[in-house]
């Protein structure tokens, strides 16, 4: 530097203000060149890295560039203030000097920062290729702790190297931590509540829940420290404060083992007889179908004479827990139990009511009182309801 200056006052025969300008100016030029430079030497590691499978060094090169950046520009302009201080001795350019420091330990954590969130897309990426199923919660909730571990050491060395003592920064901030405590009540209660998330897992991103508890069913997009992301079935965002999970049932169909199939069918009084074949027809369906868990519980029976039909209970289990294709396959089973009634020479009951008509006595009919018979009328009691 000192070689530089000599030069540059020879060359501007003395003139310091014009030598300080070109000073600044070859600075400048020294930036704009490393910054050339370091783009396509990290270009290259990064096809090199790519090329070569290596995940570490393709997050490190990743990582690296905006950071490394924006150092060489703040170390240039920090030179360049220097100067400018050195010739003018102005009193407000004296912050440069711890500037530079906390610029540099800002570029060190913010390069951190990067490379944990690089590191964890090019983990991921290669545990899905590999077909590795991936906990995205856990990850996530892993890679957020590492970020909030490196911003509060970022912040306390940065405090340190400009002189501040890290034993009262903690201690007031144990005194201020009571206070902002009761402040941010809300605040923190999503924050454990966003912690409890992530280790009992009742969820995940991806997973489809419902509460019963509040108006709450969809499925997860994000999880974050404050609120949980949820997308309704008819594609509205639903943002949920994570305190909320702590209080309230959420159920996760997404986890569900087997659906359901429980349906009453009903036939008519009269295919009474038909019944037991009909039941053991439709046993005997379920049990060959394909798509049915044989083993979990299979129910086909007579259940009860209801008002109007014989009820026939069918409660059996799916092997998919596919939304569409469990439709798919109730629908192809309720269509054979249709053919099974109907090749038994019954009908599925539907509510009727059967009226019974009689003839009026032969002192109604004397003198041409009235008709020979009377309008067809509801039989009293002891007319019963019938399937039609």
């Amino acid at each position: 530097m000192e070689q530089l200056k000599t030069w540059l006052a020879a060359l501007t025969g003395g003139d310091g203000v014009t030598a300080l300008g070109l000073h600044i100016m070859l600075i400048v030029l020294a930036i704009v060149v490393f910054n050339f430079v370091a783009r396509r030497v990290l270009l290259h590691f990064g096809k090199t890295a790519g090329k070569a499978d290596t995940p570490l060094e393709l997050s490190l090169v990743a990582a690296a560039r905006p950071p490394l950046l924006t150092l060489a520009w703040v170390i240039g302009i920090s030179f360049a203030g220097q100067l400018v201080q050195a010739r003018t001795e102005a009193a407000i350019l004296a912050f440069i000097q711890p500037a530079r420091i906390v610029g540099v330990i800002a570029c060190l954590g913010w390069f951190l920062v990067r490379f944990i969130g690089s590191a964890k897309e090019v983990f991921v990426g290669r545990q899905i290729a590999r077909g590795v199923e991936v906990d995205h919660t856990t990850v996530d909730a892993f890679a957020q702790l590492l970020r909030i571990a490196v911003l509060i050491t970022t912040f306390l060395v940065a405090l340190q190297s400009l002189g501040f003592s890290i034993q009262g920064v903690l201690a007031f901030g144990g005194i201020g931590g009571i206070a902002i405590g009761f402040a941010a009540k809300d605040l923190l209660a999503n924050f454990f509540g966003s912690l409890m998330i992530y280790f009992d897992r009742p969820f995940a991103v991806g997973d489809w829940i419902r509460s019963p508890d509040k108006q709450i069913e969809g499925t997860v997009e994000d999880i974050g420290w404050r609120l949980t992301r949820i997308r309704t079935f008819d594609q509205r965002p639903l943002y949920v404060p994570n305190a909320v999970f702590t209080t309230i049932t959420v159920e996760n169909p997404s986890r569900m083992s087997n659906r359901r199939i429980n349906e009453t069918i009903g036939v008519r009084y009269d295919d009474i007889g038909e019944v037991a074949g009909i039941v053991e027809d439709i046993r005997a369906m379920l049990r060959a179908h394909p798509e049915i868990d044989q083993d979990k519980t299979l129910i086909v029976n007579f259940l009860q004479f209801n008002e109007y039909s014989l009820d026939i209970m069918v409660y059996t289990f799916t092997r998919t827990t596919a939304w569409i294709a469990f439709h798919e396959i109730k629908q192809d089973v309720l269509l054979k139990i249709a053919d099974i009634i109907d090749r038994h020479g019954a009908q599925i009951a539907y509510p009727t009511r059967i009226s019974y008509s009689s003839p009026l006595p032969p002192e109604a009919r004397r003198g041409g009182q009235g008709p020979a018979t009377s309008p067809a009328r509801e039989a009293p009691d002891g007319a019963r309801r019938v399937p039609g």
